[in-house]
């Protein structure tokens, strides 16, 4: 046990001294400072038009009770931009095949099972800290926003849950293109993969022509997570369908990277 937690700890190291990695972690938490700091007007100004039976009115002619409308803005303003972190787990993957540092990795630790294990590990936790940073400043924003009104609503249960739901989500989805990466052997291919099922939900075109198949869509899964199905918005699963669909693909993928790697040479 104290190999494997020592295995992950280096490779979290290496994951840190990635300059790219910095660059674009980086990038990312400046645009969600950005765009959350451009909604802040608009959401502020909502926010004092609650009415006395609590609803909101956060766009044009659509009234909803204003603490579910609020706690899913909460998790929906971060999701956003965990759309972006997948390209980081793109970036940390594709490096193990340049320079044969690959190679290099499997000569300290022969048994690659474990090796993908760790590096699995370490991506995660590396990227359950970003999202925890994205979290953060989507809160500090939301109470800049509703602190006049009623800011312990960002420490209720209903926002802790979405928050969890959106680590959750951020975590498990860029694991699937770390995996996918490795199976592929380029950041190139993992990027692409992920635009591709990210196009898949954006388009809108499973959702109308085949629910059954959208839902297993990792984009997909994360949004019939995290949003409230209202009028006018129909989602393609449930939570608990979303969460499955969530936890199967990065496992599978992560299965089949091993598996690939133990076939492979280590160029």
């Amino acid at each position: 046990m104290r190999d494997v937690a020592a295995l992950v700890r280096a490779e979290l190291t290496k994951i840190l001294t990635l300059r790219a990695v910095r660059l674009i972690t980086g990038v990312i938490l400046a645009l969600h400072v950005l765009v959350q700091a451009q909604n802040v007007k608009a959401e502020t100004e909502a926010v004092s038009r609650i009415t006395a039976d609590g609803m909101i009115e956060r766009f044009p002619g659509v009234v909803r009770p204003a603490q579910e409308t609020l706690v899913e803005y909460l998790a929906t303003s971060s999701f956003q931009l965990c759309l972006f972190l997948p390209f980081v787990a793109a970036v940390i993957a594709g490096q193990e095949f340049r320079a044969g540092q690959l190679g290099t990795s499997l000569l300290a630790v022969p048994r690659r099972g474990l090796l993908i294990g760790a590096k699995t590990l370490a991506t995660g936790g590396f990227l359950l800290s970003v999202a925890a940073v994205i979290a953060a400043i989507s809160t500090a924003f939301m109470y800049a926003t509703i602190k006049d009104w009623n800011p312990g609503l960002l420490v209720s249960s209903d926002a802790w849950t979405a928050q969890a739901k959106f680590l959750a989500h951020a975590v498990l989805s860029g694991l699937i293109t770390f995996a996918v990466t490795l199976i592929a052997r380029s950041t190139l291919a993992g990027v692409l993969v992920t635009v591709v099922l990210t196009a898949l939900t954006m388009s809108q075109v499973l959702a109308v022509l085949a629910p059954a198949l959208d839902a297993l869509v990792p984009l997909s899964a994360g949004r019939n997570l995290i949003l409230v199905p209202e009028e006018g918005l129909r989602l393609s699963a449930g939570p608990g369908h979303a969460m499955v669909v969530l936890v199967v693909w990065p496992l599978l993928t992560t299965v089949a990277a091993a598996i690939f790697l133990s076939r492979r040479d280590a160029r």
